[in-house]
This record gives C-alpha cells, structure tokens and sequence, in this order.
C-alpha cells in the first residue's frame, strides 16, 4: 500500500523494537552510553522513562553494541516469586534444569557464573517493565545479586528499566540499600520539536523513503499530539501515511495530520 507509493521497502513507524530504527536523540544517546559504562563496570543500573519513550529499544541497541564478551539475559516480566526469578535468572545462565530449592539454585547460579568469568564473559541482567516487581522482597533478590563478586569486580551487571513510577517506589526508606547499590540512575525524557524531526526522518531514510516527507507544519503537529513521545509519533506517522496514500498525496502536511487524528480521537 502506502510502502510502494512513498518509495519504503519498509514499514518505517514500526512499533518493533528493531535497534536499526533508533533514533540516538541526546538523551538517547547519554543513556546509552552510561549503559555501557555500566556494563564494561559490572555495576547496577535504573533506567527510566515514560512509556514508549525507547527504553526497551535501547537494551537492544545496547545489546549489539557490547560484543560476544557479554552474555544478556533478558525478562520482561517481573511479576515473579523471588524464587521463580532466581529460576528464570538460572536457566538464562543455561543452567539447564534449575533447582526448586533455594539453596541449591543459588550454587547453581554461582557455578554458572563462575564458569562465565572463566570464559571471559559477563552476564548482564536486564529487567524490563520494573514497575510491576510485585514485593520488596524481588529488589531483595535483585540487590543481592550484586554480591556475587571478585576481589576487584562483580561476576555480572544487572540493569532496572521501567516507568516513572518505579523511582517514586525505590524513594520509599525501606529501599535504601537498593538504592546504594545503583551506579547509574538516569530518567529518558520524550523529544523535544527539532528531536521529532530529525526521528520522523531519521526512520524514513532507515526505511529506504526520502527525508523531508514530513512537512514543518505537520512536524509541529505530530509533536503536540504525541507530546515527542517515540511510541506515539510511529502510531500518528503511520496513519498519516496511510491517510496521505488514500489522498494521492506526496507530501504530507498539517491538514492530513489533523484528520488523521480526528480519526484517532487523538
């Protein structure tokens, strides 16, 4: 459809988290980089940012950026028992039926990790969605997993990313020693209006399409109406294509967007 009439050879708004289409806007590329720094330091790390605002895209990213000298274990679930997170953390260090008893899974994951250091490798474990931990006692398990050390260095970094909400959480006394535990705490803010530019034609060129598609004056309004939130502007940049190919339209202008986003309800 709309693919062949703009000259795409690909969905340029897509709302997978493919790192190709990353737009390294300021604070992008700031958490990104602290990210790194992260990780090359074995140390703990909380990400935050509203949603669709590129976090999840960024641990991608992050992950193609650091080599084979680091093994990523992912969860995007956190709504687990203490145990069943130290099971999951397990079987992603390719412990390949953990233990249901405690003490056992935790020598399990510290011969996995061991086994890791000595292949030159680090485990990194990134927690998305944090904002659904259920209990106090999953940040317990979390923290503790930074124990697991050398003389000089963690055996393994571990990342926190979720929504604002889950730094009003940690604020609370009791988590005091989560939080001293953190080494980088960094908060990812939307676009700002030349940031919403550069993305909408940052993805065209990515997609094979031609940059200035976007005129100002739609720019401006796909920026108010998604507030530069990255999620937001990929739902209304799609549909202003889809409205712009129904109109036979090879620009696409304020007026489009707008009925578009009538449309939406938006």
């Amino acid at each position: 459809m709309y693919k062949e009439f703009y000259g795409l050879r690909e969905k340029p708004f897509s709302k997978t988290p493919d790192p190709r289409f990353l737009y390294l806007s300021a604070g992008h590329r700031e958490a990104l980089a602290r990210l790194q720094y992260v990780i090359e330091e074995h140390e703990l790390a909380l990400l935050t940012g509203d949603i669709g605002c590129g976090k999840t895209t960024i641990s991608r990213a992050l992950m193609d950026s650091m080599g084979d000298a680091f093994h990523f274990c992912f969860i995007f679930n956190p709504r687990l028992t203490a145990l069943e997170l130290l099971r999951v953390i397990a079987r992603d260090l390719t412990v390949a039926t953990p233990s249901i008893a405690k003490d056992e899974l935790l020598k399990e994951i510290t011969d996995a990790l061991y086994r890791f250091h000595n292949e030159k490798c680090c485990p990194v474990i990134v927690i998305d969605e944090a904002q659904m931990i259920p209990t106090r006692e999953i940040f317990d398990e979390i923290r503790l997993l930074t124990n697991f050390q050398l003389d000089d260095k963690n055996l393994l970094s571990v990342i926190i990313m979720g929504q604002p909400e889950l730094r009003r959480t940690l604020a609370e006394p009791i988590y005091e020693p989560f939080r001293q535990r953190i080494a980088i705490n960094y908060h990812l803010s939307p676009l700002n209006l030349e940031e919403t530019l550069e993305y909408l034609d940052f993805r065209m060129a990515v997609a094979g399409g031609s940059a200035g598609l976007f005129y100002p004056d739609a720019v401006q309004k796909i920026y108010e109406y998604s507030g530069g939130v990255p999620r937001k502007i990929n739902v209304i940049a799609t549909n202003a294509l889809l409205e712009g190919f129904g109109r036979d339209a090879a620009w696409i202008d304020a007026d489009i967007v707008e009925e578009m986003a009538d449309e939406l309800n938006i």
